[in-house]
């Protein structure tokens, strides 16, 4: 399951053409947050990113997550 949502948020980043690195940048500008690209690969890699983190990620790419 942690590879499918890896794969999922790596494909919305690569249809937004980020990268690890400036989804972490971008995070840090907008919320003052410290994280860098590894931390963020870490989390999606061991399925431990949190619904929170999710959130975030999502805003600075321009989305938005839909429960249906």
């Amino acid at each position: 399951m942690s590879v499918d949502i890896r794969n999922e948020v790596r494909s919305y980043m690569v249809a937004r053409g980020q990268t690890y690195q400036s989804v972490a940048t971008l995070l840090n500008k907008r919320f003052g947050l410290h994280c860098t690209a590894q931390s963020i690969n870490n989390k999606l890699a061991r399925g431990s990113l949190r619904y929170s983190d999710a959130k975030l990620i999502a805003e600075v790419l321009d989305y938005k997550i839909k429960w249906e």
